[in-house]
């Protein structure tokens, strides 16, 4: 390629003064009739033409490969009916094409195929395919090729800000007319009291034109964890809110289901997932110590710390085996309303703590009755035992017997110890991971204080998560009937409060205790729970047993599969799947259960399902492309033809793509139009002409 440039000698202000004046003296010139004036002028001309330096350049260039974009939707809606196998054979008909033409390169982009992520919600066509072709020069952009449903969430709000990217055509596949229902959550808590139920706004629409023909009311079926809790019906095209009962505390996962049609394009989008976290309003605790002892105020400290708790604390001070006729009236201590606790308003507690109590006649037995009938009826109760549990007035020399794991032997130990984590103490997340316990050898000692005493006892039933001298139990939890037992063997756990050589995890330990005893999730030692991290469905498996399992996952779609766990910590075993669908996972090991909810609570992907050119349409117009719907078509897809720009882009059964001709320059080549000789020659020439014909 060749071109003429100037690279001037001196500044272009100078020789634009030139230029004026050369001009000017030709028109003097002119105007006088000079012929000698003539010759002048133009020689100032030549010498203005060699000042600039005219150059001849050479270019060696080479052609560059226009690009065209191929955006292919994998997105979940396309699933539905034939649209992906439509998809797939458009997509093959294309690649033959664009591989019989030169000079074009096809960038093949799947696009959706992350929606089920926390960060994405929808199609993203735009977005990746600006990401995709941010290295490829604007001149250079043959144009894009869109093969959808149609359904694009990222779409501009201007359609004209991608007309300079040349045009984009719209393959559009799935059948025009669709029926579909669709559940609507709008308006959820994230948080619910236990006991309590919660309020959640629904909303079933139906779209398409079978619903002239549909229902009015649609049966709506509501689960909690997986089993079915109530159900009623909806109106169609309405608002309604429902009730859930919230039974627990921590995790709530509600699946509220819609009837489904035969007819309608998919089912997926009659289902919606959410999670309510199950918070307690306020525990309840009686606190009963038995007489006043060093650790008294410890517990009454901690329990009254927990703003969630409300304690109701009394110390027997006064037994009626202590009576030495002083009126009652004339007493400043307050009288231990035994009836009112443990008849009338027991069932009205969360937790029971039996602090160094002894059998004193202070409680009659059928009170201590009704307390193992509280426990067996679903309650919690919590004893710390003192010396006194050895002996014959002992608690287990009570009703309570039968619900209390450990069996005292008579003797007591009076030495130091410091309390170790078992074996089943290191699986049970009441004690596993305590600071300064001895998880990496169950034999050794912990890092923590010191205790002194420890009642010896035989475990009748339950699991003993420590133990103190002659391996003896310190701490056993055991369910019963329908609520939940603990049993902490020594009264000295007020000494790691205290700091005593160091001290110890008392308040964690403690307070694991009362949310186990209250039945929280999250410390249950049989349990199977889920969540999402990084694109992958995480399964965990909570037990106190010793064996690999595997666990039976069912996608949304219905798809089973089977995954095995990895022990990932003592007691916790782990597996990871990948997910690639929207909705809820079914998970089953054993007798656990569980579900996980994958993607939002209301997913754009499947806010509309059916097949639709008017989101595209009109980009694909500002862009001088078409949008075609391929069941029109005589063949899998369009033909492709190079057009050049500004000529029409699409016919009747065509697709065109800009032929740019774009290219790079490899190499330039300089060198004068003139030699300088030549031009100081000519110069001179015309000088010597115009002097002389002056002189003439």
């Amino acid at each position: 390629m060749w071109r003429v440039d100037f690279f001037p000698m001196v500044p272009e202000g100078l020789l634009w003064a030139l230029a004026i004046i050369s001009v000017g003296m030709l028109v003097l010139c002119l105007s006088t009739k000079q012929r000698a004036g003539i010759w002048r002028a133009f020689a100032l001309a030549l010498m203005l033409l060699a000042l600039s330096n005219p150059s001849v350049l050479r270019e060696e260039r080479e052609g560059l490969d226009d690009v065209v974009a191929v955006l292919v939707d994998r997105s979940e809606s396309q699933d539905i009916g034939e649209r992906r196998e439509q998809t797939d054979r458009v997509l093959s008909d294309l690649k033959e094409q664009l591989a019989q033409q030169d000079g074009l390169t096809a960038r093949i982009i799947d696009v959706g195929k992350d929606n089920y992520g926390p960060s994405r919600d929808g199609t993203h066509v735009f977005s990746e395919m600006s990401q995709a072709l941010e290295d490829v020069a604007p001149n250079r952009l043959a144009g894009a090729i869109l093969i959808t449903d149609g359904q694009v969430h990222d779409a501009p709000d201007d359609p004209a800000e991608l007309a300079s990217n040349g045009p984009l055509h719209t393959l559009i596949v799935g059948k025009k007319d669709g029926y579909d229902r669709k559940l609507t959550v709008e308006r959820a808590p994230v948080f619910g009291i236990v006991g309590e139920s919660v309020s959640i706004t629904l909303r079933v629409d139906e779209f398409g034109k079978q619903q002239e023909r549909s229902r009015t009311l649609l049966s709506v079926d509501v689960l909690l964890d997986g089993r079915p809790v109530q159900s009623q019906y909806l109106p169609v095209g309405q608002s309604r809110t429902i009730e859930v009962d919230i039974d627990h505390g921590g995790e709530n996962v509600i699946e509220v289901r819609i009837e489904t049609d035969p007819q309608e394009l998919t089912d997926k989008n009659n289902v919606a997932v959410l999670e309510v976290n199950g918070v307690r309003d306020r525990l309840r605790v009686l606190l009963v110590s038995g007489e006043p002892h060093a650790g008294e105020r410890t517990w009454r400290n901690l329990l009254k710390a927990d703003p969630s708790v409300d304690l109701v604390h009394f110390t027997i001070l006064r037994p009626p085996d202590k009576q030495d006729g002083t009126p009652i009236d004339e007493l400043s201590l307050i009288a231990f309303p035994t009836r009112e606790l443990f008849s009338e308003k027991l069932d009205e507690f969360d937790l029971i703590i039996f602090d160094r109590y002894q059998r004193r006649n202070v409680l009659p037995l059928i009170y201590l009755a009704n307390v193992a009938r509280f426990v067996e009826d679903g309650g919690a109760l919590l004893t710390a035992a003192g010396p006194a549990f050895a002996t014959t007035l002992s608690l287990y020399r009570t009703p309570l017997a039968g619900v209390l794991p450990a069996q005292p032997t008579g003797e007591v130990y009076e030495r130091g110890y410091r309390p170790r984590v078992t074996l089943a103490g290191a699986r049970h997340p009441v004690t596993a991971n305590l600071p300064g316990a001895n998880m990496e050898d169950v034999a050794a000692d912990p890092e923590w204080g010191r205790w002194f005493r420890l009642v010896a006892t035989e475990r009748v039933s339950g699991d003993t998560l420590m133990s103190g001298p002659e391996d003896g139990p310190v701490l056993i939890l055991d369910r019963v009937g329908d609520g939940r037992v603990a049993q902490l063997l020594s009264d000295h756990s007020w000494l790691w409060a205290r700091g005593f050589e160091g001290g110890g995890p008392q308040a964690e330990l403690l307070r694991r205790l009362a949310h186990w005893l209250m039945k929280e999730p999250e410390l249950e030692e049989e349990k199977l729970f889920a969540d999402i991290e990084g694109g992958a469905l995480v399964v965990k498996r909570r037990t106190m047993e010793d064996v690999p399992m595997e666990v039976m996952v069912t996608s949304p779609s219905g798809k089973k599969e089977t995954a095995s766990f990895e022990e990932s910590a003592a007691g916790l075993w782990t597996a990871r799947l990948p997910v690639d669908e929207i909705g809820l996972y079914r998970l089953e090991n054993g007798d656990q259960v569980a579900v996980a909810a994958v993607g939002p609570l209301n997913p754009r992907e499947f806010s509309d399902v059916r097949a639709t050119d008017q989101v595209l349409a009109p980009i694909s117009e500002a862009s001088s492309g078409t949008t075609v719907w391929v069941d029109e078509l005589t063949r899998a897809a369009p033909l492709l033809r190079r057009v050049a720009k500004g000529r029409e882009m699409f016919g009747r059964d065509w697709i065109g793509l800009v032929r740019n001709n774009a290219y790079t320059v490899r190499s330039v080549t300089s060198s004068a139009l003139l030699p300088a000789w030549l031009f100081l020659l000519v110069i001179a020439g015309a000088t010597l002409f115009a002097w002389r014909r002056e002189g003439a």
